[in-house]
């Protein structure tokens, strides 16, 4: 049985991402996503960072970052992360409401189940003006067409086809507003591809096929209702977990640890 054929498929598939991204293509994607990131953190700031699934490599990405608490939420082990990441479920994340100011979801709506409803807890978890960092594989692409051929069920190949203007309208109705829209890799998913001689594809499908790329990368704010209160400033911030249970220690080494 493969890992999108499983009773718990997302989270077996999300493993068997995480393994995809040790392969030769994986280690480019993986650099190529998170220089992405990198730059979309740029002006970002606040408490919290949350990480939903334990694929990539956004070490450096979080290093940079200017927001000083970092997290990592996953069903199972996180073998890039720096310590022991907590146990959750994308669509029922242990967060206080109105508490985090940046959630990024790695491939995480690629796998999951019912992705809008990974998007309503997105919505639940994030404060008023706060961004989510969506990172999904384009079906309108070489990639959507390898997707389509393979015959075996393994990640990267198989999971949603769900392509960037169908999350931006669920996005929309969240109530969330479109900031940043970005496309990589448009070579082939071949070994082949990744030659050096091969990078003026990369120039050429920037400039005149954008909407072809492989992965998308969406950064989108959480709109503020004229009818919601602000927080005055004065007030402590609430807790980041309901209950107080647990909470992420300022960054050792740039990293929460559980």
């Amino acid at each position: 049985m493969s890992a999108c054929q499983h009773e718990d498929a997302g989270a077996f598939a999300l493993a068997g991402l995480a393994d995809w991204f040790d392969t030769p293509i994986g280690r480019q994607v993986a650099r190529v996503e998170r220089d992405a990131v990198d730059r979309m953190l740029e002006d970002a700031f606040g408490h919290f960072l949350v990480q939903v699934g334990c694929v990539g490599d956004f070490h450096a990405a979080f290093e940079h970052s200017r927001i000083r608490s970092q997290v990592v939420l996953s069903e199972g082990h996180c073998r890039r992360w720096d310590g022991s990441p907590l146990r959750a479920k994308p669509a029922e994340l242990p967060l206080a409401p109105a508490s985090i100011d940046v959630l990024l979801l790695p491939h995480t709506l690629d796998f999951a189940a019912q992705p809008q409803r990974v998007l309503r807890e997105a919505e639940r978890v994030l404060i008023p003006e706060g961004r989510i960092l969506i990172i999904g594989f384009n079906p309108l692409s070489t990639w959507g067409l390898m997707r389509g051929a393979r015959r075996h069920r393994r990640a990267p190949w198989c999971g949603n086809q769900l392509t960037s203007s169908r999350l931006i309208d669920w996005l929309d109705l969240l109530g969330f507003q479109l900031e940043v829209r970005q496309w990589l890799l448009f070579r082939p998913p071949l070994r082949s591809a990744y030659s050096r001689r091969l990078d003026w594809i990369e120039t050429a499908g920037a400039r005149w096929w954008p909407l072809f790329g492989g992965v998308y990368v969406l950064r989108a704010v959480k709109r503020v209702s004229l009818s919601t209160p602000q927080r005055p400033l004065w007030r402590r911030r609430p807790a980041f977990l309901p209950g107080g249970a647990v909470k992420p220690s300022v960054r050792e080494g740039h990293h929460a640890r559980h």
